[in-house]
């Protein structure tokens, strides 16, 4: 296993009353990056409650309701580092009902963790949220077997979990995960390699974090350059009269200063005249970077638009098949108007139908269903009423994936993953 001391984004995931927030919790303390006064309140509260123990979730469920109903509703986004790496720890809900959360946290991450309580091994929210990953491309999964304090250690409860793991994992396609026997609260294999498990040989979760390679540059795929336009800067005033400047976030490969580029949906070509980010200038810029491009020619740019480079363009198009996690108690169904918000650009959408809907615990793909329930996935084609410019999801994360919005409420109501197009507007 090679070393990587970049950033690694981390979701946890699973089912009611796991263990993540105190797993988190225990990550946070046992690495010292928690600070006294913290840890001297949580103890308190701790105390205040009638808990015989330190109470490591009330470092991570910060919200009142949370803390008054001791279940994780909102994402909790914790960062910490050690010598070898820094670390941002998105803590996901829980609860079936606010699977949006979770799909939130994990859309950027680069690891999954997946925790299980030892007693009852793989649950259907465990597994949709197995499931959730595989869809968003999270390049690995850790299984987090917890609680292993109440099974007494028992190497043959951790394999029978860890296969069933596995067997799960493989068929989704799965391939890079990893498996360890913890106890969150007692601190077993979390950040030292507990003597209660002789048996386990893959060392500690926060050793497998420190050293398990990240996905940088993975958010730009294999698409090509992408950069959505989010906001047009023009001065008209003083010595900037004649500036224009397109801000945006590189979300795929290099922009360089001389590079041909095409604008879409409109497909006019244009040359990279400058980069620069608050005035300093640039020779180039890469994924994840924040920066303003000006072009050589005057041509209509607005929010919304896309530039891309020549050799790799994306596809324009008002058609598209995606996967769709549906995320709100009314189903989704045929005919349903939504409002389907991609990258900086929002549409008017129509669901064309429902193909096809996933048993989370089989697998199975039901072709005969025609509506989408809530925490539902499947396959929906839609029709839009303004052409978009997208990548498969496989191929591109920023540029494969949407989401929709109830017009009357401004709700989000589902998540989509783009599979491909039913028909293509134009190509350069």
């Amino acid at each position: 296993m090679g070393t990587d001391t970049g950033l690694l984004r981390v979701a946890t995931a699973g089912s009611v009353d796991d263990g993540k927030s105190t797993l988190i919790g225990r990550l946070l303390l046992d690495s010292k990056a928690i600070f006294e006064d913290q840890l001297e309140a949580v103890e308190a509260t701790s105390k205040a409650k009638g808990h015989d123990h330190t109470d490591l979730a009330l470092l991570t469920d910060g919200l009142r309701s949370e803390r008054e109903q001791g279940i994780t509703i909102d994402v909790a986004y914790r960062y910490f580092a050690t010598p070898r790496r820094k670390f941002i720890l998105a803590d996901t809900p829980d609860h079936a009902q606010y699977t949006r959360n979770m799909v939130t946290g994990a859309s950027t991450a680069d690891l999954g963790l997946v925790l299980v309580d030892a007693r009852h091994g793989l649950t259907e929210q465990s597994r949709r949220h197995t499931v959730l990953l595989s869809l968003l491309q999270v390049p690995h999964v850790s299984l987090i077997v917890n609680k292993m304090d109440l099974v007494g250690y028992d190497h043959g409860v951790f394999e029978t979990i860890e296969k069933d793991f596995r067997d799960f994992t493989d068929r989704l396609g799965v391939t890079e995960t990893s498996a360890f026997p913890i106890s969150a609260l007692v601190g077993d294999n979390v950040v030292e390699s507990s003597e209660a498990t002789p048996w386990h040989e893959g060392g500690s979760l926060l050793a497998h974090l420190e050293t398990v390679a990240s996905a940088r540059g993975r958010e730009g795929g294999s698409a090509g350059a992408r950069f959505p336009v989010q906001y047009v800067i023009r001065p008209q005033s003083g010595e900037h009269r004649d500036y224009r400047g397109y801000a945006g976030r590189v979300e795929g490969g290099t922009f360089e200063v001389g590079q041909e580029v095409v604008v879409f949906p409109s497909g006019m070509r244009s040359t990279i005249a400058g980069i620069d980010t608050l005035g300093q200038e640039h020779e180039r810029a890469t994924t994840s970077q924040s920066v303003v491009l000006q072009l050589t020619d005057d041509i209509d740019v607005s929010r919304g638009d896309l530039v891309a480079d020549v050799e790799h363009p994306p596809q324009v198009t008002r058609e598209i098949t995606a996967t769709v996690c549906w995320m709100t108690t009314g189903a989704l169904h045929s005919r349903q108007k939504l409002l389907l918000k991609h990258t900086t650009r929002t549409v008017k959408a129509i669901v064309d139908g429902v193909k096809a809907k996933v048993d989370i615990n089989t697998l199975d793909r039901d072709g005969g269903a025609d509506e989408l329930g809530l925490n539902e996935i499947g396959t929906v084609s839609l029709r839009l009423s303004q052409p978009i410019v997208v990548d498969p999801y496989r191929e591109q994360r920023v540029t494969g994936s949407f989401i929709l919005i109830d017009p009357a409420t401004g709700g989000t109501v589902g998540a989509g993953m783009i599979e491909g197009t039913q028909s293509v507007e134009y190509s350069i």
